[in-house]
């Protein structure tokens, strides 16, 4: 792992917020850091509010995609909407039903079939809304590249307004209403929303026509945070406000189906990350094992008696997914040994019988043992079907756009993707992404980095640091909860390693004999004979609490130690 100590400020610059802020060096730097140069920027930083959400008709095409919802909704036409089966889509169909259902009646959801559709817009899809009298389609978090899947419908009589995120095409579909931020020819001021967070955008531009606020709409935001969180966009601007708002209808006044699988995990109060490791993979589960159907179902249930029976279901759809993912993962590092492939630029592993709604977690939990660009492949119909991902830096997207003469179909992010290609066409496209990921990833991208935000003695680490620190959430992708270093440190002595196995790491760190703090490091097992050495170590690592009988102590919790 290397280590990349970010830039300081200038020292003026750190001496002027500190007395604008009353703060001290630490958190002034952290705030410029992070662009917060102002008493102004730090008051919004610190506590967002509705005060900075974009006006929604900014958005390109949000005029019109209001003008034909309020149409059909006039006319009592029926409007099915449709979404992805991950969590940004399933809380995107939650959440736009829902609202649609308070207006009228004439409302259904889709949710494609994993194994059957595949991702995004799918004919089958359209015939269900043809055979059913339904006129209009809102596609939530999928559809900015399905121009022939909107032409097709468009032939049936059915009109499509799109709701995405995703990067789009050379050409947009020819729909009614094309809203994505990302779009070239959209002015909207901020690019990073979520499909869900579009979506609510939507929802906010169709209740000001009847004289609502997006304060009348707080009901939404639980689903709205849960979808920022799964989906790991960055969480500035919009984003944030969204995400520390959500938060607090999520630990205050959640909807059932919410309210139930936090009853499940049994936590009280829950940060971004709780939503990101506890409810969205829970969420997830139901389009990964099942059918994105169950999710839908259980989000819009207003019962909590039946939600709580819904959300017992999408915990045994977890613990499937669980036990799945990690055999899946054992077998494709056999497959990797076995091709003498341990040393290559890329992972590409695939297998007929891997179940298609892991393979992204795999891909995932492959970049930890091999940290490079991870596709893992499996069978879907007549064809191939992978999950990408990627490492911090390097565009995976461009990288599958540079071998698209062997793909059929692709989409997503800079760091996760999806396609699917003929099987005839596997160990081309294979050694075609290799070698164009070998030609253009800085070779240091290859090895794992650690972004350290601050230099700090340990004595400079108290209570108040820490409450203010708390207030720096909600974290994520452009605001990262702080890591810090700190140099010559020994272990007072009674460090060991703990848990199953040995993994991990306990020890009492000193820097001078005053300043003595306990440590806990997650796998660093392997660490112990740098600690044992009796010789001065650095250590980067997050300040944190723990809860113990009552009492709660500071601590650090450790991201790597070197001698």
């Amino acid at each position: 792992m290397r280590w990349t100590l970010k830039p300081k400020p200038e020292p003026s610059k750190v001496e002027e917020l500190k007395k604008a802020l009353q703060v001290d060096d630490i958190v002034a730097t952290l705030l410029l850091q992070r662009g917060i140069d102002t008493y102004d920027a730090a008051k919004t930083f610190f506590r967002p509010s509705f005060d900075e959400l974009h006006d929604p008709y900014l958005m390109k095409d949000m005029d019109k995609a209001v003008a034909r919802i309020e149409k059909a909704i006039e006319a009592g036409e029926n409007i099915m909407v449709y979404g992805d089966y991950d969590v940004d889509g399933t809380t995107s169909v939650a959440l736009m039903s829902s609202y649609l259902k308070t207006r009228t009646d004439a409302v259904a959801t889709y949710i494609p079939d994993r194994y059957d559709e595949g991702y995004g817009v799918s004919y089958k899809g359209i015939d269900f809304a043809d055979d059913n009298d339904i006129s209009l389609i809102i596609a939530l978090d999928c559809g900015v590249k399905a121009i022939d899947k909107v032409a097709y419908a468009k032939e049936k009589g059915v009109d499509f307004i799109i709701c995405d995120h995703h990067r789009p095409g050379a050409e947009i579909p020819d729909a009614v209403a094309v809203l994505d931020p990302k779009r070239d020819d959209c002015d909207y001021p901020f690019k990073e929303l979520c499909g869900c967070g579009v979506g609510f955008k939507l929802i906010t531009a169709l209740a000001s026509r009847q004289g609502q606020t997006v304060e009348d709409l707080t009901e939404y935001l639980d689903l709205v945070a849960t979808a920022i969180g799964a989906d790991i966009v960055p969480i500035v601007d919009e984003n944030r406000a969204l995400a520390y708002m959500g938060l607090h209808i999520i630990n205050t006044n959640p909807r059932p189906g919410m309210k139930a699988i936090i009853a499940e995990v049994k936590k009280d109060i829950l940060t971004i990350t709780d939503v990101v490791f506890i409810i969205a993979p829970r969420i997830n589960a139901a389009g990964r094992m099942k059918h994105g159907n169950h999710a839908v179902t259980l989000l819009t249930e207003t019962d909590f008696n039946l939600a709580a029976k819904y959300a017992v279901d999408i915990d045994d759809f977890n613990t499937d997914r669980r036990e799945t993912d990690k055999r899946i993962t054992q077998e494709a590092l056999v497959q990797i040994e076995e091709n003498n492939e341990q040393e290559g630029f890329t992972t590409v592993v695939y297998d007929e019988s891997w179940h298609k709604g892991v393979i992204g977690i795999v891909a995932s939990r492959l970049i930890e043992t091999y940290y490079r660009p991870t596709l893992v492949f499996t069978k879907s119909g007549d064809k191939l079907a992978a999950s990408a991902r990627s490492v911090s830096g390097f565009d995976v997207y461009n990288a599958l756009e540079a071998c698209s003469e062997h793909i059929e179909q692709f989409g997503g992010h800079k760091y996760a993707a999806g396609l699917t290609l003929l099987p005839e066409n596997y160990e081309a496209f294979k050694a075609k992404f290799e070698s164009v990921v070998k030609q253009t990833i800085d070779p240091k991208l290859l090895t794992r980095e650690l972004k350290i935000d601050l230099d700090i003695e340990l004595g400079e680490i108290n209570d108040k640091l820490m409450r203010i620190l708390k207030q720096f959430a909600p974290f994520g992708p452009g605001n990262m909860s702080p890591t810090f270093m700190s140099q010559n440190l020994k272990d007072t002595g009674w460090g060991k390693c703990v848990g199953e196995d040995d993994k991990h790491l306990r020890l009492t760190v000193t820097q001078s004999f005053n300043d003595k703090i306990v440590c806990i490091g997650f796998g660093l097992g392997d660490k112990i004979d740098i600690i044992k050495s009796k010789r001065p170590f650095s250590a980067a690592y997050a300040i944190d609490e723990n809860h113990w009988n009552g009492n709660v102590s500071l601590q650090l919790k450790l991201k790597d130690i070197k001698a």
